[in-house]
């Protein structure tokens, strides 16, 4: 059974003013989600299911989907605020999106197979997509042993100021904690960080960091129904808290629910964090051209 691909997308629309203003990354106009997409068909992905919001289904369909569904099975889940357990309901107030678990959820009708979830504006590079299908692809489908590419946090800043990223706590190959730095910055040959409670500190930049490239099977969207009506039951009033996928790994972890295996990666992820990260990003990706890892034009 070949792994699925899930791409968190619903929330490109707020964050780029309209679809249709999605930056080109590539030389020949090839947006990041082409990559991701290219790279997972070259690693072995046999689907590929979109997560958006219905506001701008056609305009997504239009301008993105139909880039892929000659090249891969493609289907489309979506997320709602109103998609929610019973006996809850949206509160007054409410605009933003319930996270990225929340966001997992909403394809849990059109997903029975292993998947790898993925940011739609993130660039993960090859190796990524390699390892993850190899190790989803022998993992049972009702299993509860996961995996994720673990990026070393020096490969994931930007020299434009500071980021957040969820530190991983790695013992014998397996996640024991995920642990939420803010900005991050490189100070020579570390990486200083902010705690929660504004403390600061120093890691190696080998540390391993999860920038959202996780390996689940489907048994995952039982665990994230019975989180959600916990996080609603403690956070549902407030109108920013949001379920977030590394949140609701952490406590799967920690009441022994999920292993997770941590595939580590020397590969550098790309993301626009500052307006200046474009042109590194835009380079970055010319220089993997230029280098024979992808083909010009793309497709």
């Amino acid at each position: 059974m070949k792994p699925t691909l899930l791409i968190l997308a619903a929330g490109m629309g707020s964050r780029y003013g309209g679809l249709k203003q999605l930056d080109p990354v590539g030389p020949s106009g090839e947006v990041i989600m082409d990559y991701s997409v290219y790279d997972a068909i070259q690693a072995g992905f046999g689907k590929v299911v979109f997560v958006i919001r219905r506001d701008f289904e056609e305009q997504f369909k239009t301008h993105i989907g139909t880039r892929f569904e000659t090249r891969i099975e493609t289907e489309y889940a979506f997320q709602s605020l109103d998609d929610l357990p019973r006996g809850f309901a949206v509160p007054a107030g409410r605009e933003k999106p319930w996270g990225t678990s929340h966001a997992i959820l909403a394809a849990r009708s059109v997903i029975k197979e292993p998947f790898c979830m993925i940011n739609a504006d993130d660039f993960y590079g090859s190796e990524s997509y390699r390892s993850v299908c190899a190790w989803l692809s022998k993992a049972s489908p009702d299993g509860k042993g996961w995996c994720m590419a673990g990026y070393k946090i020096g490969n994931t800043l930007s020299a434009y100021g500071g980021v957040t990223r969820a530190l991983c706590i790695v013992k014998e190959g397996r996640l024991a904690r995920v642990v939420e730095k803010f900005k991050i910055v490189r100070d020579g040959t570390t990486a200083v960080c902010t705690n929660a409670d504004g403390t600061s500190e120093r890691v190696p930049l080998d540390t391993p960091v999860s920038m959202n490239f996780w390996g689940f099977t489907p048994k995952l969207f039982a665990a994230l129904e019975d989180g959600f009506v916990r996080f609603l039951e403690q956070h549902g009033t407030d109108p920013k808290a949001e379920y977030l996928i590394p949140t609701a790994v952490d406590e799967l972890i920690q009441s022994g629910a999920a292993a997770m295996t941590v595939l580590r990666t020397d590969a550098s992820w790309f993301g626009v964090t500052y307006p200046e990260d474009k042109a590194r990003v835009q380079q970055s990706v010319r220089q993997l051209v230029d280098g024979g890892v992808y083909p010009s034009p793309l497709w």
